[in-house]
Parts: structure tokens; sequence; C-alpha cells
């Protein structure tokens, strides 16, 4: 029996994929470096900012690396106020209340874009719990650390959970935890959502698939 439902932010509540793109396309220009989506998949797409910056600039002084990822997110920010949230999270949303289901927000993003969106998407009073990668756990997805922990603090076991998830890294995570996990096909090829572990994949929280799953 399903008991909580764990969510994703980027890309899985609101598809903020090309802004982010967009934001890490002006920056590393700026650094003399031209990227493509590709790149920003295979590279940048689910991962925490110190981790993306010492991978692609590691020239850069830790001082230098944290001033890069507060500037970034700035101008990620300066371009969201426009976002929406992905159809029929609304929906979804009311069903969980309707049946008492516990909720989560998990996510890589650093706080300031997390208050900032669910602020944007008056989602701010929505979810039971929210777990921020960077401040509470050592290791962001795709280590489950993050995961574990949301499955602990709402006392629910991986077996009556649900996670959506529209990254590569945070299918891992989330499957790595053992929770049922659903991809959502915002920003990835679904193929490559299903090979890591994705049990299904849909466009949108308005997916026929999904509501024949939670019965209704």
């Amino acid at each position: 029996m399903l008991a909580g439902i764990l969510f994703d932010l980027d890309g899985t509540l609101v598809n903020t994929d090309p802004l982010h793109f967009q934001a890490w396309q002006e920056m590393l220009l700026e650094q003399g470096l031209e990227i493509d989506i590709n790149f920003y998949q295979t590279r940048i797409s689910g991962r925490l900012n110190p981790i993306i910056i010492q991978d692609i600039l590691p020239h850069l002084t830790l001082e230098e690396s944290e001033k890069f990822a507060e500037d970034k997110e700035a101008r990620f920010r300066d371009l969201a106020p426009s976002l929406k949230p992905l159809a029929g999270l609304e929906k979804i949303l009311d069903w969980t209340k309707e049946y008492g289901l516990k909720t989560g927000l998990v996510t890589n993003a650093p706080r300031k874009n997390v208050d900032f969106m669910l602020e944007i998407l008056e989602l701010a009073e929505i979810f039971d719990a929210v777990f921020v990668a960077e401040e509470d756990v050592t290791e962001g997805k795709p280590d489950p650390a993050i995961y574990k922990l949301a499955l602990e603090r709402l006392n629910i076991t991986p077996e009556i959970a649900l996670a959506f998830e529209d990254s590569p890294s945070g299918i891992r995570s989330a499957v790595s935890a053992g929770i049922r996990t659903i991809g959502i096909s915002s920003t990835h090829d679904p193929q490559k959502l299903y090979d890591l572990g994705a049990f299904e994949v849909i466009p949108d929280f308005n997916a026929p698939f999904l509501w024949n799953l939670l019965n209704v």
C-alpha cells in the first residue's frame, strides 16, 4: 500500500532545464568554454554545483568556485519568474492530500533556488518535508543518501514509497534507495531512464499510466 510520494524539483515539478542550460551556457562562455545540450545533459544536469565546477573548471580556487556557483544560480533566478508547474502536478498533489499520503521534496538544488521556485509555483506549504542535498547529506544524487534520509524522516519504508525523477543521477539515487521510481521525460531520453531502473517513464502527471497505477 502506497504511503508516501517523493518528488525531485528541477525537471520534475517544473521544467527548469532550458533556463539552467542557458545560465550555464552564458556563464561558461565567459570562462572561454562553449557548451551544447549534450555537454549539459552529460556533465551538468542533476549534479551538485561544487562537483560540476570542480569537474569542468578545475583551475578555479574554492572561493572563485563558490562565487561562480552563486552567480550562475542568481542568473537562473533572474530567468525563472515565468516558470509554470509540470502538467498535472496540482492534480497529484491534491490526490496525495485527499488520501493522506506523506509527501517529500528531494533535491540537489541550492536552498535559495528551492525556496525561490516553491514560492513562484505556490508550493511553499505543500510538502511535509523538504530535503536539500547540500544541507542534509554529505553526498548528493546519484548517491542514495538523500532518499534514505527522506524515508527515515517521513517514517516510511521503500516498499510503500514512490519517487518521481527526471535525471539519470536522480533515477540512480532513488532506485539505489530501493524506491519504485517513475521517470519524467522532460529533460532526458526515456530509454536512458528505463535503463537506469525507472519502472515507467511518463511525460507529465496527467499520464494515464500514472492514474491507472494509483487506481483512480
